[in-house]
């Protein structure tokens, strides 16, 4: 169900419909329409609510954990990777809230990064990895098909509607609006793609970097390859 939901989440990201408080409201009915029709859950919006503050727990514990000396990401059975047991021993004593992090799955990790990577803060307001792990964590989504949904608070229907009056009056009137601008690509958003890359050595993250930073066509080639081959395509560029 989480490849449904992140799949839609991930398109409107790129497409920056956030909210203050979360995403704009079409976003709630596109997601929730793409679980109904790939998975056949019916789910609500504060279903999707609880998710992510879920998946945002996961990435506020395990990004930190990735920037420390001896650990890495295993993309192939999605969880941590150390180098040795007394790396990960070394680095629970000091949070020790956080062991069940050693051994535990979460699928998706490209799709939460896109996400959540420019979310959360790095300054006094940012949360300790001991206390994100020591709040309580929702269940993924799970939704009886003998249950009827949740019935949809009336403010968040009509919201709801708001979102999707207004997106067929945008496409109505998509004729006489001006060609926006391309849109650029930020070197920290190159430099956030990098690091996601397994094993690219620091010396050749910044060449490539040197590269992507003045070629956006590049960068956008990038993207579309798997992770697993990023790596090596990069290092063949001249």
């Amino acid at each position: 169900m989480d490849d449904a939901l992140l799949e839609v989440l991930v398109e409107h990201h790129n497409k920056g419909d956030h909210a203050q408080n979360g995403w704009k409201p079409h976003v709630y009915t596109h997601a929730i329409r793409n679980v109904k029709d790939k998975c056949n859950k019916d789910i609500t919006k504060d279903n999707i609510s609880g998710r992510m503050r879920t998946l945002d727990h996961h990435y506020e514990v395990v990004s930190k954990i990735l920037s420390q000396s001896g650990f890495g990401w295993d993309w192939t059975n999605n969880r941590l990777s150390m180098d040795s047991d007394d790396v990960w021993d070394k680095y629970v004593e000091e949070s020790k809230e956080i062991k069940s992090y050693k051994t535990k799955v979460i699928k998706n990790w490209e799709s939460i990064c896109i996400i959540y990577s420019k979310d959360h803060a790095n300054g006094e307001g940012a949360k300790t990895c001991a206390e994100i792990a020591a709040e309580p964590l929702e269940e993924p989504i799970e939704v009886s098909p003998e249950v009827a949904p949740k019935r949809q608070r009336t403010g968040d229907a009509i919201l709801c509607m708001l979102g999707d009056m207004k997106k067929d009056l945008v496409d109505a009137f998509k004729t006489t609006e001006p060609i926006p601008l391309p849109k650029v690509t930020t070197p920290a958003e190159i430099l956030d793609a990098l690091r996601l890359i397994p094993d690219l050595a620091e010396e050749d993250m910044l060449r490539c970097y040197g590269k992507l930073v003045l070629n956006d066509r590049l960068f956008q080639a990038l993207k579309e390859l798997p992770i697993t081959m990023r790596k090596t395509w990069l290092l063949m560029l001249p």
